[in-house]
Formats: C-alpha cells, structure tokens, sequence
C-alpha cells in the first residue's frame, strides 16, 4: 500500500525557489523548497524518504502558515 504525506509550510512567505521536481528521490531533511519570511531563506525540508508526487505551489506564490506545498509518497 503506497501512503502519501503533505507537506505543509511552518511559516508565511513567499515561495522563493523549488529545489525538487516531481519524480525525484528524496531523504529525509533533503530541501523541497525554499521560502522567504521576513527577508530570511528557510528551507523546506523532505519529513521522510520518498518520491515527490506532486509539487502544490509556484515560485513567487505568497503562502500563510499551515499551507499545503508538495506531496510525498513512500
């Protein structure tokens, strides 16, 4: 059974660059992407291994906390 997990922004900000593209590979802590808040970078990091399904946002896109970015599947 294939299970799925969102990954969700921690912060409000501005999608600044996507790192990982949909298909790829990733470890656990591997950047997806990265947002700015407050005029700092703070990476999105992967929450497990898996591959990118989808990726949820677009970079420039502005996005509030708890927002749903990429989706995981194991």
């Amino acid at each position: 059974m294939r299970a799925e997990r969102i990954v969700c922004s921690e912060v409000a900000g501005v999608v600044w660059k996507i790192e990982a593209k949909v298909g790829e590979t990733l470890s656990a802590q591997d950047p997806i992407m990265i947002l700015e808040s407050m005029k700092m970078e703070i990476p999105v990091p992967a929450p497990i291994d898996g591959i990118i399904t989808r990726i949820l946002v677009e970079e420039g896109v502005i996005i509030g906390e708890g927002h749903e970015l990429a989706v995981m599947g194991t």
